[in-house]
């Protein structure tokens, strides 16, 4: 199967797997409580560290501070004024890495906040998850990863993705 082919493939699995975490977080809650809040959940029995606050990268807990609402068949996502304001802006991210592509080396894969515990499992809902297309490839590792480049903010995604970042580069 051809990597094109394979990213066809994967992204509209991703959306439902996305969509289906959101209908079960929003079976299990009450009407008070926002649906899909919260950047995953990292596993105190995991070997990886989870993610260090750092100065100068985008936190997770701002990214996961969006709200949404369930429309239909879709999530419709409302950003805070200072995720917005990350919109179009050089960024720098980082987090675990998912790889999209055959091989060691990713130039299109998503950045989670937690590491993943499965290989079929999103660890995390749609504001737990990057989208990232970068210039140079990246090394596959189960270490983070911090990558900088221009954020986009999606509001109407195909894949149900709330963040991506273009034109990425590894980023210390």
């Amino acid at each position: 199967m051809n990597t094109e082919r394979l990213l066809r493939a994967s992204l509209p699995l991703l959306a439902a797997c996305l969509s289906l975490s959101a209908q079960a977080q929003q079976a299990s809650s009450n009407a008070a409580t926002a649906l899909g809040q919260g950047p995953g959940y990292h596993d105190p029995r995991s070997p990886i560290k989870p993610l260090q606050e750092r100065e100068g990268v985008v936190s997770w807990p701002l990214l996961s501070s969006v709200t949404v609402k369930a429309d239909k068949k879709r999530l419709v996502p409302s950003f805070p004024a200072g995720v917005q304001a990350l919109d179009k802006q050089k960024v720098k991210v980082q987090g675990f890495m998912m790889p999209l592509e055959p091989g060691d080396k990713q130039r299109h894969f998503l950045l989670s906040s937690v590491p993943t515990s499965c290989s079929f499992c999103v660890p995390a809902g749609p504001e737990g998850l990057i989208e990232v297309r970068s210039k140079t490839p990246v090394r596959y590792t189960l270490e983070p990863v911090t990558v900088e480049g221009q954020m986009a903010v999606l509001s109407n995604d195909p894949y149900g993705l709330f963040y991506r970042v273009l034109d990425a580069q590894p980023a210390e």
